[in-house]
């Protein structure tokens, strides 16, 4: 009898600690839950913590609290101006409405194939109607901002809340981006073809008026350089007129020297010249008077036939007196 007792007393705790165990269930921070009562929903639970349920008549689904990601298959898309892009968008979305969630999708699975139809059907439709330049450079972030507003708005219905849509990529296909890149090549090559001709009739321009400037410049500096040497060649006539009026004698004794050293150069030079010339007037006569020489006892120099000799340069430099015998040599 105590036995049964306590056997009865066992099984009620056992049932009375699966009863509470079935009727008590963890919502964590990045869930939400909807409570159901013989499939009929009861209650949307978002707070995080422990909570009641009946047991066995209620059922708890768990809805991801967090943002989830929806990533659409590339697509090919028709521009405005009949240019064809390849486009990779995804985008970001958070189960805001559980009941209406659960009702109209049921899981994460079926939302994000509904979900993935209707970005794709915008994508299409607001990147159709915008130019190739817009959505490649000019207005993408706001071309973007079309998409997830008229995402969200379809999205609605199933409880969802699209947080962002992006492209991810914008371009060309593979054969188009190579022909254009060719174009673009060729016209950068005709541009650089132009520059360089510009370039070089820039460059010719500028060394012809280079050339004649410096012509003009040489010009004008021969021109300067003539008069100055004029004028010094004027200075220099007027000072030796002053130095020659001055003391003639000496002015002309000097002169002479000057001549007897170009003349009498070592450059082996022969000339003949009469003893009584006037080239050789300071070598007789200290006063540079010309003396007439007497002829020899015989009959003159041109009657004798001989030569008469004329001073001849010697290795230093000095001149021989002139004999009274014939023809001069100077050497």
């Amino acid at each position: 009898m105590r036995k049964s007792i306590v056997g009865g007393l066992l099984v009620l705790l056992a049932i009375g600690l699966f009863a509470i165990y079935s009727s008590l269930f963890v919502v964590y921070q990045t869930e939400q839950a909807l409570v159901l009562r013989f499939g009929q929903p009861q209650r949307v639970i978002s707070e995080p913590g422990l909570h009641w349920k009946m047991p066995i008549a209620d059922q708890v689904v768990f809805v991801d609290k967090r943002i989830l990601a929806l990533d659409s298959p590339v697509q090919e898309v028709i521009a405005s101006d009949q240019k064809r892009l390849v486009v990779d968008a995804f985008a970001r979305y958070r189960i805001t409405d559980p009941l209406r969630f659960y009702q109209a999708a049921g899981s994460i699975a079926v939302a994000d194939s509904r979900l993935a139809t209707i970005l794709n059907s915008a994508v299409r439709r607001v990147l159709g109607e915008a130019t190739f330049l817009a959505v490649v450079r000019d207005q993408r972030q706001q071309l973007m901002s079309q998409i997830t507003q008229q995402v969200n708005r379809e999205a609605q219905g199933f409880g969802i809340s699209v947080v962002d849509v992006r492209i991810r990529r914008a371009d060309l296909p593979q054969a188009n981006s190579e022909a254009i890149f060719r174009r673009m090549q060729t016209e950068r090559e005709q541009e650089a073809s132009q520059i360089r001709a510009e370039g070089e009739e820039q460059a010719r321009r500028i060394r012809s008026r280079a050339d004649r400037d410096a012509i003009v410049i040489v010009a004008e500096a021969n021109r300067e350089s003539e008069e100055v040497r004029g004028d010094g060649d004027a200075q220099r006539a007027a000072i030796f007129a002053e130095a020659y009026s001055l003391d003639p004698e000496f002015f002309s004794f000097y002169r002479s020297l000057l001549a007897y050293d170009a003349a009498l150069s070592k450059d082996g030079t022969r000339f003949l010249l009469t003893p009584d010339s006037q080239f050789f007037r300071y070598f007789g006569n200290g006063s540079g008077t010309v003396q007439t020489a007497r002829p020899p006892a015989g009959g003159t120099a041109a009657e004798s036939g001989g030569p008469a000799v004329i001073p001849q340069a010697s290795a230093g430099g000095t001149t021989q007196a002139p004999s009274a015998t014939g023809t001069a040599l100077a050497q």
